[in-house]
């Protein structure tokens, strides 16, 4: 399941034109925390999932791979 958030998560910061480290500075995380999100090396907590969400502004489901809808 993780294996699809973080492509997920990488296709919604490419969209956005966006860097690694914008994405983590703006949820005050380490880059190389999100790094390993988008890699599917490390799963975000449930607190970083749901700062994920209201980010990109998608559901849970979209980032988890259960809904292919974004909202």
């Amino acid at each position: 399941m993780y294996i699809l958030l973080g492509k997920r998560l990488k296709e919604l910061r490419t969209e956005r034109k966006l860097t690694q480290k914008r994405v983590a500075d703006d949820l005050g995380l380490q880059t190389v925390t999100y790094l390993r999100y988008e890699k599917s090396q490390r799963e975000p907590p449930l607190a970083t999932l749901a700062a994920l969400t209201r980010y990109y502004n998608v559901t849970s489901d979209y980032l988890l791979g259960l809904s292919d809808e974004r909202k």
